[in-house]
């Protein structure tokens, strides 16, 4: 699943583990909302290694990006 329906079903899962006092599936949502949030923190991480490879491959090919 994707970071915000991981996000969205860990709130959930979350809210109705505190209103009928179920632990483990308030602890559940706790670790779906994790994963939501971890997905994005990778999906981050992807995007800014993109873009530096594509910095300095115009660099390498004389295409100064600050020169702009």
């Amino acid at each position: 699943m994707g970071e915000w329906t991981d996000k969205a079903k860990g709130k959930v899962k979350e809210t109705v583990g505190v209103a009928t006092g179920d632990r483990s599936l308030e602890a559940e949502g706790k670790a779906d909302t994790l994963k939501g949030k971890v997905k994005g923190v990778v999906e981050d991480v992807k995007h800014a290694i993109k873009d530096k490879k594509e910095e300095r491959e115009e660099v390498r090919r004389g295409d100064d990006p600050y020169q702009r």
